[in-house]
């Protein structure tokens, strides 16, 4: 089924959303140790309680109106709701916080598996939004590869290494600016190996 058009303020706060309200949230309460059931929690276990229900509605909301979900959005929330029910369930963080290494070594590990087989599946996701040769995507999809493994690698150096706070300003901010960067950078393989509308004709 065709994704259904909705207003692209709309689609951004239900995508982003979650991610600025865990941000502002951990900001709030980050130094609180709250007490709930007769167990000790730190702000940022309460933050990523509420979290995790908060993407997984946002998400669905997306669903109902546009009728469609991406795999890397489905594969995204699937990890939010294990890893972090599982820092909340045992009050640890650390599992939240291999979140993100899990995703990109799963997307990276799954576009690697695809060029073991001569293929891009990066195409096979994104053929409709930008339109390439073939060797083009293949170009595209071992650099994303190469990519995603070297931020899993990234995630993990800063949340063993680094503060909590550290880790949630990478995590809201490095990131998304990592992968728009990413994209800024590969204007070369659009403008090389992509194919005009007429072309398609």
């Amino acid at each position: 089924m065709a994704e259904k058009k909705i207003n692209p303020m709309l689609k951004a706060v239900l995508e982003f959303g979650p991610i600025l309200l865990f941000f502002v949230g951990y900001l709030r309460l980050r130094d609180q140790v709250l007490t709930i059931g007769g167990t000790e929690y730190d702000g940022f276990i309460v933050v990523t309680a509420a979290f995790v229900p908060l993407i997984a509605l946002t998400t669905f909301i997306l669903w109902r109106l546009t009728g469609h979900l991406s795999k890397m959005q489905i594969a995204t929330v699937v990890l939010v709701i294990i890893f972090g029910g599982l820092s909340v369930w045992l009050n640890d963080d650390r599992f939240f916080k291999m979140k993100p290494t899990m995703i990109y070594l799963l997307f990276g590990g799954v576009l690697g598996f695809g060029l073991m087989l001569g293929k891009s599946y990066l195409k096979f996701v994104m053929e409709e939004a930008l339109p390439l040769e073939d060797e083009g995507w293949m170009i595209l999809t071992r650099r994303l590869t190469v990519f995603f493994i070297a931020l899993a690698v990234l995630n993990e150096v800063i949340w063993r290494t680094q503060s909590t706070d550290t880790w949630v300003y990478f995590k809201t901010f490095g990131l998304t600016a990592a992968v728009f960067a990413f994209f800024m950078t590969q204007g070369g393989i659009f403008t090389k190996y992509g194919i005009e509308e007429d072309e398609e004709a």
